[in-house]
């Protein structure tokens, strides 16, 4: 028998009493016992010696007892009363006494070094240690951190079944009590993954530190040939070790949160920003910074018309805001638009000669981000001025950036000298949440015009270093979260920015028969509609006339917030 069946088998008392800690608990409980116990005899022994000494009364050590424990319990029958005032006052200590003991420590102390663990040992023999025989197209996740947080978010929404593996008991019976689905084992142990019917997953998720990422695939790849393994590698230099070591997919997140960072700068020329493919769809984002749409409005502008590029959207200094045919553009407006390869290359070309600014563009930070943004920057022969206070990294990137300042981006000289009144962009890739809220406030101070794209940490953030003045931010949270679900889904990975999502869902039921203006979605929601999927084409942009036929698709841009209005309205997936 294994130590897992072993600990299966144990009974909740074996679990209490098989724990040093546990021993320790139930010894100081059994002292604190034995105290009011002590407490007890001796008030018995002086009620007795009273009794007999001062008021003159028979009395015995049995009916001590009986009058001690009835005052204690502020039960108090009455039937045995001190007539002198040491009797009574003796009396008043014993109550004081027993409401102290009886109703606080002894409560108190058989909670805490009792019952709680008591109840702690079920609980944990309660966390499972393997998933129901019948269970198949399951996602496996390693660790839960807050990536795994908001996939296991995107997993009950699309009804996925997930299961998460924890290593650490406690830990284990705090997720079980939260409601999470959790397994417990080890990373390294292939009854792990054999409990968890790893053969029959759709997907293993390994999101630990890279060593352990690594024994996870190998692990895995003794029980499955088969399954696939998504890998995170945090260093660049892990790729080749993950994918040796059986992962079928491995996400650099911090290269690519830097290349897509670097693909939202406004720089040089205005070009289009591809940001991803739904199925037939190209979708991209077109600063408009410096072009002849600003001040138009989007009817104004006929792109529809003239390129057949429809405007599904329209980002607003951090806003998405919906493609309202009077939505006026602004210097800070970037449309979101859907069509064809060709026709977004043709817009391309059309737009391509307006000169938005040859200044180079400013890089704040050149850690593993940072330095992926840079040499994103360089392949596009966009020049970069970057700033870091490490002279290894202004070092290691001298070669890639056109000029490296060494100092602290907080120092406005500093930011200055590198640049900042005067570039199109500002790029800001350090690893503080609070530090790039400040640095954002501070650049569009220095310069109004600057288009400011920051990474961000923490999703509790995004609203304030929006506020600070940041055009586009994005995390690798949140990129993590799309690059894993475009792998479920099978579709080419999308990034829309933080929070953002593209989805597609079936029509309800209840909307049926309805127009588009009907329906209210945009309303009641604030979700875009981007495409109505129907009779074998999607109608982009769709008009307020469109009828929504039973069997069509609805695709869609919003947050998770407005995802779930949308189903509590409609009854949607």
């Amino acid at each position: 028998m294994n130590r897992t069946e072993d600990f299966i088998k144990r009974t909740p008392l074996q679990l209490l009493f098989g724990d040093r800690r546990v021993r320790r608990n139930v010894w100081a409980l059994l002292k604190a016992v034995l105290f009011i116990v002590a407490v007890v005899v001796v008030f018995s022994i002086l009620f007795h010696l009273i009794m007999v000494y001062v008021e003159g009364r028979e009395s015995t050590l049995f009916l001590g007892l009986y009058w001690t424990l009835t005052t204690m319990s502020t039960v108090g029958y009455g039937d045995i009363v001190f007539e002198s005032d040491l009797g009574r006052l003796f009396s008043i200590v014993v109550l004081m006494a027993g409401i102290v003991l009886f109703l606080v420590v002894l409560p108190f102390t058989f909670i805490r070094f009792f019952y709680a663990p008591w109840l702690e040992a079920q609980i944990r023999k309660r966390t499972p240690r393997q998933v129901p025989p019948s269970t198949r197209g399951h996602v496996i996740i390693s660790t839960y951190d807050e990536i795994a947080e908001t996939v296991i978010e995107r997993l009950e929404r699309e009804r996925i079944p997930y299961f998460v593996i924890e290593t650490d008991q406690e830990t284990a019976s705090a997720h079980y009590f939260a409601g999470v689905s959790v397994v417990m084992g080890a990373f390294d142990d292939k009854s792990t993954y054999e409990g968890l019917r790893v053969d029959q997953a759709r997907m293993v998720f390994a999101n630990a530190a890279d060593p352990v990422n690594t024994n996870i695939a190998l692990t895995v790849r003794e029980v499955s040939e088969t399954v696939l393994v998504v890998a995170i590698a945090h260093e660049e230099s892990a790729v080749d070790i993950l994918e040796l070591s059986g992962a079928s997919r491995v996400l650099p997140l911090n290269r690519w949160l830097g290349e897509q960072l670097a693909n939202r700068v406004n720089a040089a020329h205005t070009h289009l920003h591809e940001i991803g493919r739904y199925k037939d769809l190209l979708i991209a984002e077109l600063p408009v910074h410096h072009t002849p749409l600003v001040g138009k409005t989007i009817r104004e502008t006929q792109l529809r018309e003239n390129t057949g590029v429809s405007i599904v959207g329209v980002w607003q200094r951090g806003r998405l805001l919906p493609a309202l045919p009077d939505q006026r553009l602004t210097e800070a407006s970037v449309p979101m638009l859907v069509g064809t390869e060709a026709q977004l290359e043709e817009l391309n070309f059309i737009f391509g000669i307006y000169d938005v600014n040859e200044n180079p563009v400013l890089v704040i930070g050149g850690g593993t981000v940072g330095a992926a943004a840079a040499r994103a920057l360089r392949r596009k022969e966009i020049p970069v001025h970057l700033i870091d206070r490490d002279p290894v990294h202004t070092e290691q990137l001298g070669a890639v950036c056109q000029k490296v300042f060494t100092g602290e981006a907080t120092d406005p000289e500093v930011l200055a000298q590198a640049g900042v009144r005067e570039a199109p962009s500002v790029l800001l890739t350090v690893s503080d949440d609070a530090m790039n809220i400040y640095l954002a406030s501070l650049c569009r101070r220095l310069n109004p015009n600057l288009r400011i794209v920051s990474r961000i940490a923490h999703e509790r953030n995004i609203e304030a270093i929006h506020r600070a003045g940041a055009d586009f931010v994005l995390g690798t949270g949140s990129l993590g979260v799309e690059a894993i679900f475009s792998i479920l889904k099978g579709r080419e990975l999308i990034t829309l920015g933080e929070g953002i999502d593209l989805f597609s869902i079936p029509l309800p039921r209840v909307l049926s028969g309805k127009t588009l203006a009907e329906s209210a979605i945009g309303a009641q929601t604030g979700l875009n509609v981007v495409a109505v999927h129907q009779n074998g084409e999607f109608i982009t942009s769709p008009p307020a006339s469109t009828v929504l036929k039973p069997g069509s698709e609805l695709l869609m841009l919003g947050d998770a917030d407005q995802r779930r209005h949308f189903a509590d309205l409609f009854g949607g997936a």
